[in-house]
């Protein structure tokens, strides 16, 4: 995979994921500081033109840098379980918008979240958009792929993970989730929400309260809220 832009290719370098670079033949200070941590690595970097950059890019904005990466590789979800004494786990259910996929990514990252369970069918790829839209976030999460998420959330809830899934229509408030446990927070897409089966293998569903006039909102965002609500609480004892 290719990947393009500074906080993209910075995060990946932090991350050990770039095999090698490609910037611009006229640098500024941000991609000397690119290089610099190429070289720490002994990543090969060459030099190219702007147009030969544009061509390497694959038409995707390249802020002056393109860096190829080691493929991701993939966690089980015991890894995710195992990562910590209190783990925090997110599940994308239908979730196929890369740049939904990347934010999301990126909050669970700033949150401390163990990692992401995806699935392999009817979900936004591990893409070149997503690492963007993640600012890089996606270079340090553990990601694990199932192909029936239903499964998954047996298997977590068998580990002693409490599963909570986000559900515009449940009665209860994310308030009123006690996230000082184990948890697994499942998200759906904005348009079909949480499918009936993973609904169903949910512990517990919980609403975001809303208390303007929109009644919904985007997946990531409210994905991050939950996640900071969790924070909160385990922050505070």
């Amino acid at each position: 995979m290719k990947i393009c832009g500074f906080n993209a290719v910075v995060e990946s370098l932090h991350a050990g994921r770039v095999k090698a670079l490609s910037i611009r033949d006229k640098r500024h200070d941000g991609l000397s500081e690119i290089v610099r941590l190429a070289k720490l690595q002994r990543i090969p970097v060459t030099q190219l033109s702007e147009k030969e950059l544009d061509r390497v890019a694959g038409g995707q904005r390249h802020q002056g840098v393109v860096a190829s990466l080691s493929p991701h590789v993939m966690s089980t979800i015991s890894d995710l379980v195992q990562s910590s004494d209190l783990p925090l786990i997110v599940a994308l259910d239908g979730i196929e918008d890369p740049h939904n996929f990347g934010a999301i990514a990126r909050v669970a990252e700033a949150a401390g979240a163990a990692g992401l369970i995806v699935q392999t069918r009817r979900a936004a790829p591990l893409s070149a958009a997503a690492v963007r839209a993640s600012a890089g976030a996606l270079a340090h999460l553990r990601l694990s792929s199932v192909v029936n998420l239903a499964r998954a959330l047996g298997e977590l809830k068998a580990a002693g993970i409490w599963t909570v899934g986000l559900d515009v229509d449940s009665d209860h408030s994310i308030y009123d989730i006690d996230f000082r446990q184990p948890t697994a927070i499942i998200v759906g897409s904005e348009g079909r929400g949480l499918r009936r089966l993973v609904r169903e293998r949910c512990d517990w569903r919980a609403a975001l309260p809303m208390m303007g006039r929109v009644d919904s909102l985007n997946a990531s965002v409210a994905t991050g809220v939950a996640l900071f609500e969790a924070v909160r609480q385990r922050t505070r004892g």
